[in-house]
């Protein structure tokens, strides 16, 4: 208010900062600052210039007072829903009739009515009811004014309104008219026509839009299969619909039926590639080359612009798939990427699901924090693709993407509210980069403690890609109980690993895991053990290297094990690409996304846009290929 009365911002800018409707925003402001309509306006509006914030929540109330005032509802009997209301005007002269006018204008009592089928639609006359005027006046430009009323065109097609009314007349007539004049009855007699017309003129646009369906159908059939239908799968749909309709079902019916048998179709249910004859590799079509890339990057089919470009043979060239792949991933589309590739590398997909803690000991390891907890990962490697970031961002990010309660449990203050943000300089609290992620450190740990183990064989395999043996099946428990009571994990683990059987494998984990002990096993920073003991997050690697905690391992990662970080992710990368092994064959390739990442500073569409150059992403092999050879 104060600032709009000053002149140094607009309605638009304060609608855009609130997130508040600008129309209707404007339609308030000119309201409150108007002098025309009278009582109760002129109380609301006295109330209103001078109130503080304190006062918001009274003057709100004021409004609902006389909302609830100036309109009741429709009388019962009504076929119209009980919801309804109608406006009341105060007792008085014109002028307090024009001033609860003015305030109706304003503050309608609802601005559409939650229910617009009637109670009770076996004796109901008229089927639906449209009661979104007020929103009409109020909210809506004339696009979506229009938008609305092709909705409600096409609600009474998907309905079939004229028809269901037409049948429901006779029953109307025969309850409404119990008891009645001879008059009512012929009122409604006289109706019969009308409606026995809207419904054959329906019946005659059901028919008529059938073609168009059909035509419709196939052209989801060409998306749904995503390539250009054979000649015979062209002729069998249509003549399946007209199969179905000769037995006597009605259109919609035939349509759904045809419907499902483009979704239960090989050609939907599976992606098949037609290799060239022969021992010799070729390039896989456009359309397929178009399949291939968008299950890539947005894991579902082609939209239209890739299946315009396959159809006019375009795809193959090397630049436009590259050109392709980069609008791809600035689409919001990307998101399956993250989700598909990005979460299930680091094993936290689905992390909302997670619910394998020790509830008394973490009672605030709620399903709304495993919820903003997976949401963080997500939108971390969604920012990595969208924004072109590093590879090593993943390690050394200094921000990260918060919301209020995800906040909280990390310790970063100033984040208020449900809705998520990127948050800069979140280094200092532990987070940024993967290793950050309390997704990570809360899935590798155990119920009620931390485990070095875990973590550590999570930095060696997922990202080192180390392979290690699985532990022998007779290998020591943890210790617990007694006096292992009274020790740090760190102390456990020392006194497990000292054994022969597991130190093999320990002294090559578990200096990596111990890096995580500043963080519990729900992933809060720390810096005591549950019984009290200081943390001790120094680590010593077997050939000698040392650093202390998160931070130190950050670092390590960054310089002794750039190289293999970086190439690892390539791998993972091209393998989630491809849909299968990284074999020996591709190290050349991976050795150029490497070489391109160098070249762009390390930005990830670099390593994307030599893969799918690559001709093992524009490729296939040889139909008669033997790998056995």
């Amino acid at each position: 208010r104060d600032k709009l009365r000053a002149g140094t911002t607009t309605v638009a800018q304060v609608a855009a900062a609130e997130t508040l409707h600008a129309k209707y925003l404007g339609v308030i402001w000119a309201t409150l600052t108007g002098t025309d309509g009278g009582e109760p306006l002129t109380a609301v509006r006295a109330a209103w210039a001078k109130a503080s914030d304190k006062d918001a929540p009274a003057l709100a109330a004021t409004v609902a007072g006389w909302q609830g005032k100036l309109w009741k509802p429709a009388a019962v009997g009504s076929y119209r829903s009980l919801t309804q209301r109608v406006p009341v005007d105060p007792p008085g002269d014109a002028k307090a009739k024009a001033g609860a006018a003015a305030f109706r204008a304003a503050f309608p009592s609802v601005v559409c009515f939650p229910q617009v089928v009637p109670n009770d639609e076996v004796v109901s006359l008229k089927m639906f009811h449209r009661e979104d005027a007020e929103l009409d006046r109020l909210f809506l430009d004339d696009a979506a004014k229009k938008s609305l009323d092709d909705l409600w065109r096409d609600h009474r097609f998907v309905s079939r309104q004229p028809e269901a009314e037409n049948a429901y007349l006779p029953q109307f007539i025969g309850f409404v008219t119990q008891d009645q004049p001879k008059e009512v009855l012929a009122l409604f007699e006289a109706m019969r026509p009308e409606f026995q017309r809207r419904a054959e003129d329906f019946a005659a646009d059901l028919e008529a839009a059938a073609p168009k369906q059909m035509a419709r159908l196939l052209a989801f059939a060409a998306e749904a299969y995503r390539r250009p239908l054979t000649p015979r799968e062209a002729a069998e749909l249509p003549k399946l619909y007209a199969a179905i309709r000769q037995k006597g079902a009605a259109p919609d019916e035939a349509l759904r039926s045809v419907l499902a048998r483009v979704l239960v179709s090989p050609a939907f249910l599976f992606r098949v590639e037609n290799a060239p004859p022969g021992k010799v590799a070729g390039l896989v079509s456009d359309h397929e080359l178009a399949t291939r890339l968008s299950y890539f990057l947005w894991s579902s089919g082609p939209d239209a612009e890739l299946r315009t470009l396959a159809a006019a043979g375009k795809l193959r060239d090397p630049a436009t798939v590259e050109a392709q792949a980069r609008r791809m991933i600035a689409d919001p589309r990307v998101r399956s990427l993250a989700v598909e590739f990005g979460t299930q590398w680091l094993h936290v997909r689905d992390f909302a699901s997670f619910n394998e803690k020790n509830e008394a000991a973490f009672p605030s390891f709620t399903p709304e924090l495993r919820k903003a907890m997976d949401e963080e990962g997500v939108r971390l490697f969604e920012d990595l693709f969208q924004a072109d970031r590093p590879v090593t961002g993943l390690l050394d990010a200094d921000h990260t993407f918060l919301n209020e309660l995800l906040a909280k449990h990390y310790g970063v203050p100033g984040v208020v509210g449900p809705q998520w943000r990127h948050v800069e300089g979140v280094r200092k609290f532990g987070r940024g980069g993967v290793l950050g992620l309390g997704s990570v450190q809360s899935k590798q740990a155990a119920a009620s403690r931390t485990s070095p183990t875990l973590r550590g064989n999570w930095v060696v395999e997922t990202l080192l890609g180390e392979r290690l043996p699985r532990p022998p099946a007779d290998v020591p428990k943890f210790p617990e109980g007694g006096d292992a009571d009274k020790l740090s994990v760190r102390q456990l683990t020392e006194r497990h690993s000292a054994d022969p059987s597991c130190a093999v494998c320990h002294v090559r984990v578990d200096p990596y895991g111990l890096a995580f002990e500043g963080f519990d096993a729900v992933g809060r920073r720390r810096d005591k053990d549950i019984h009290g003991l200081a943390i001790d997050a120094r680590a010593t690697l077997r050939d000698g290297t040392t650093f202390d905690g998160l931070d130190g391992l950050k670092k390590h990662l960054l310089t002794a094990k750039k190289p293999v970080v970086v190439r690892l992710f390539c791998k993972k990368l091209l393998g989630y690409a491809l849909g299968r092994s990284v074999a020996l064959s591709d190290t050349a390739l991976l050795d150029e996304m490497v070489a391109a990442l160098e070249k762009a500073d390390g930005r990830v569409t670099a390593a994307v846009a030599a893969l799918v150059r690559s001709p093992q992403f524009r490729g296939v092999r040889g139909g008669d290929f033997d790998d056995t050879e």
